[in-house]
């Protein structure tokens, strides 16, 4: 045990370092926290400690998919169903383009111009189409858009992007069995239940009890998790899906949602950042920096000529129509997850797979960085909006 709190304290203080460097730097604690991760990452296995880091161990892997399960329902929340469908033209919209296009351009690509084979050039496609919910949620809540339409408009495109990515790995890759049609039908059967069971809770239990409502999230994300997961399918999917099913309820309640956010954001996600930056296998990009930059720019490129003139249809502010289109090219939940998928069935080759993970990290940094420095559409940062802030979330907002 002596072991893993070390190295759990590690970690945490390497958080703190990063929180310390955004706020100097002024941009997202989560891209400093890759960042920091993959310089840690790099100069362990450069001094032969890299094992020491625990990136494999089984606490680790529960601790950060349990952050990237919370941090998906927390996006979700925010989605209001009857916000959503003022917006449904909108997030289809931008949200298939923002699938189709990296999808079938990063296919070609790695098929035509690297020679890839067919099935690692469509699962690289597949890989490369995400748009990272867990980073642009990250910097929703962090600068406050997550209360504005526009914010709002961002996570529902995220989500049929990353609906689309795994549907299309479903279709092309892994198997329909019986086991996916339970999953989907105990899915569809929460829809329909999970809203008055919770209330109920609420109305019963909440104000006598100790957190009995975060329990209960907790309970449901783990038990779908485990049910995805035997069927074949990601946690994070329905952990989404169970947050617009909760959102009215989430809304009503903002005193508990801050304290999920505690949990998530303070406990959970750093890990999950640093760990994902610390994967990254430098030597193998620096052994062939083209590659890494074919499908970068691949990516990314792919991802603007797709989706800014679709977002012109929808936003006429110069600024908004460029930080949507940045924050849309992110990748890395969704995208990492498909990568691990294609290596441990035999899709893709180790290098196959830091490439495309380097690239995936790689978009989740840079747009993200450009998009937070030159294109940030403070106008939308008004001040009625600090009403529902915390007081971190307010000095953010201030300072900008």
């Amino acid at each position: 045990m002596e072991t893993i709190y070390l190295v759990a304290a590690f970690w945490f203080f390497a958080a703190v370092l990063s929180t310390a460097f955004a706020n100097h730097l002024k941009i997202s604690i989560a891209l400093m926290e890759i960042i920091v991760g993959t310089i840690i990452g790099f100069a362990a296995y450069q001094f032969g400690y890299f094992d020491r880091l625990s990136l494999n161990a089984d606490w680790m892997k529960f601790c950060t998919g349990l952050g990237a399960m919370l941090l998906t329902f927390l996006a979700g929340a925010e989605l209001n169903p009857d916000v959503m469908k003022s917006k449904i033209q909108e997030v289809a919209v931008i949200g298939l383009i923002g699938f189709a296009s990296p999808f079938i351009g990063c296919f070609l690509v790695s098929f035509y111009f690297i020679g890839w084979g067919m099935e690692a050039s469509l699962l690289c496609g597949i890989a490369l189409s995400t748009t990272s919910m867990a980073v642009v949620y990250a910097v929703m809540l962090e600068y406050g858009f997550n209360k504005t339409d526009f914010g709002k408009g961002i996570l529902g495109a995220c989500f049929i992007n990353d609906l689309g990515t795994v549907i299309a790995l479903g279709l092309i890759f892994a198997s329909f069995t019986y086991k996916t049609v339970i999953f989907i039908a105990v899915t569809i059967l929460l829809i329909f239940t999970l809203h008055p069971m919770t209330d109920f809770i609420i109305r019963r239990f909440a104000h006598k009890t100790a957190a009995i409502r975060a329990k209960w999230v907790l309970f449901i994300l783990l038990s779908m998790g485990v049910l995805a997961l035997w069927s074949g399918s990601e946690p994070v999917l329905p952990a989404y899906i169970l947050g617009m099913v909760l959102a009215k309820t989430m809304e009503e309640d903002g005193h508990f949602v801050r304290r999920l956010r505690t949990l998530t954001v303070g406990f959970l996600t750093p890990l999950y950042f640093l760990r994902a930056g610390a994967l990254v296998s430098i030597t193998a990009l620096l052994a062939a920096p083209v590659i890494f930059l074919v499908l970068f720019g691949g990516k990314v490129i792919t991802k603007i000529l797709g989706l800014y003139p679709a977002i012109r249809r929808f936003r006429d502010d110069k600024k908004e129509k460029w930080y949507y289109t940045l924050l849309m090219s992110t990748g890395l939940t969704f995208g990492t997850i498909s990568a691990l998928y294609g290596l441990t069935n035999n899709i893709i080759t180790q290098e196959q797979y830091s490439f495309i993970v380097g690239a995936v990290i790689a978009s989740a940094v840079i747009p993200t960085l450009i998009a937070n420095k030159f294109f940030l559409p403070r106008h939308l940062l008004e001040k009625p909006i600090l009403d529902d802030q915390t007081p971190d979330e307010k000095d953010i907002i201030n300072k900008l």
